[in-house]
């Protein structure tokens, strides 16, 4: 991996120095809280100087590449830097359960999932504990980590944050949420997402690359990114899967999700209190396949919760 090279030449701790220092003044992602987390003060994403998380597991359920025949060794961060009024894990996103530990507990948890056998290690939105999350790698690396690193996000990103993360991330797994700020606003609390995420997966496109695969079909590096289709056409499908094909290119690999259902606050919500219809998905199909974009993943829409 290259991040041993960044290990041994000392930029992986230089890296580290600098993301801890920003929690002094919080700025890790666009909310720019400012809040001292080394202090106790918590911002938007309710995250403090420890690592939480809610697991750490070998997870099956992710796209082929990802979790391969073994697993993903998927580790999930308590707390959001989003507040998604439909988010299926809110109960880890949005109520922030989990537990803390140490770095060094972290550290040993990547190294357990490594020898579980483990395909890679899957970070589950973890941008607000990113320095956190380099202390464990650079911790682990003596010991014999070596697993291509996953970086599982909203989408919701710093370009100067995610330069800290280049040579160290293979694979980025992120969201593209919305097309229009006002749905992405009221619905995530995230002004100015649509601008920001163009701009943070055209970044991650940068570091990693398209998708890679090894002989096995595992995902060596490159970029994967996740589209859930909303109802009421609120995740702009018709705009953003056309975008990717003309600004990162028709052979990006697309995750196109079906599995929307009403969780958390959605009921609240006149628009989200219902499962997507098939129509509306059928349409992001076609809005996929008009934009030529041919690698990925298309979900069937569960007969029991598309609504008719």
């Amino acid at each position: 991996m290259k991040y041993s090279v960044l290990y041994q030449s000392g930029e992986l701790l230089n890296r580290i120095r600098t993301a801890y220092g920003r929690l002094a003044a919080c700025d890790l992602c666009p909310h720019n809280c400012g809040v001292d987390r080394i202090r106790g003060e918590r911002g938007v994403c309710g995250a403090g100087v420890l690592p939480k998380i809610a697991s750490a597991t070998l997870h099956r359920g992710e796209e082929p590449p990802i979790s391969g025949a073994k697993g993903s060794g998927t580790v999930f961060l308590s707390g959001c830097s989003l507040k998604c009024a439909f988010c299926q894990n809110f109960p880890i996103s949005q109520l922030c359960n989990g537990e803390e530990i140490t770095t060094r507990e972290l550290a040993a948890r990547l190294l357990r999932l490594q020898r579980l056998g483990a395909h890679n290690i899957n970070f589950v939105t973890p941008t607000h504990y990113m320095p956190q999350i380099l202390a464990a790698v650079w911790l682990a690396i003596p010991q014999g980590f070596s697993l291509p690193i996953v970086w599982n996000t909203s989408g919701f990103e710093k370009i100067d944050a995610l330069q800290l993360l280049e040579g160290i991330v293979s694979i980025y797994l992120p969201d593209m949420k919305y097309a229009d700020d006002a749905p992405a606003t009221a619905l995530s609390a995230a002004p100015d997402y649509c601008r920001i995420n163009r701009m943070a997966v055209t970044e991650m496109l940068r570091q990693v690359g398209q998708l890679r695969v090894d002989d096995e079909g595992i995902a060596s590096s490159g970029l994967i990114i996740r589209h859930l289709v909303l109802p009421e056409g609120k995740s702009g499908s018709l705009i953003t899967l056309p975008w990717i094909a003309e600004n990162l290119g028709t052979e990006t690999h697309i995750a196109l999700m079906s599995q929307y259902f009403p969780a958390h606050r959605a009921f609240e919500t006149v628009e989200l209190n219902r499962p997507v219809r098939h129509e509306e998905y059928d349409e992001a199909v076609e809005a996929l396949e008009g934009a030529g974009l041919d690698n990925g993943w298309v979900q069937e829409l569960d007969e029991e919760r598309g609504a008719v």
